[in-house]
């Protein structure tokens, strides 16, 4: 995995390490994931819950637009539901993305219940 990262341009980088360490932070404080499985999809990165099943993929990756993004499967609730709360501190692609401009800093909170949701999305 260290590969993948390391091929992602140098100012997309440190926003794509932050975003998988706020994945993994958020897994360990909700204890019904289980553990988090990093794998490549499509040549990004995505996190699975394979243990409990309880999650659906969240993938990172630098979409065509510059930048980088947090992927969801489109056809989940997620987005919307979250564009709902966070219309105005987001950025969105349509149902399946989140948004980043490099150097502006993440918020953290919000961000973190995002992730939250993903990984229990199937517990609904």
């Amino acid at each position: 995995m260290a590969d993948t990262f390391a091929g992602f341009p140098v100012d997309t980088r440190t926003g794509l390490m932050t975003l998988r360490n706020l994945i993994f932070s958020t897994a360990r404080e909700t204890p019904e994931v289980g553990r988090i499985e990093e794998t490549l999809k499509w040549g990004q990165p995505a996190y699975l819950t394979p243990d409990s099943r309880s999650g659906t993929t969240i993938r990172l990756g630098v979409p065509k637009t510059g930048g980088y993004a947090l992927y969801v499967h489109c056809q989940t609730t997620l987005i919307p539901d979250f564009r709902s709360l966070f219309a105005d501190e987001f950025t969105f692609d349509g149902n399946r993305a989140i948004l980043f401009q490099t150097g502006q800093p993440l918020p953290t909170e919000p961000l973190r219940l995002f992730i939250r949701n993903a990984l229990t999305y199937h517990l609904k």
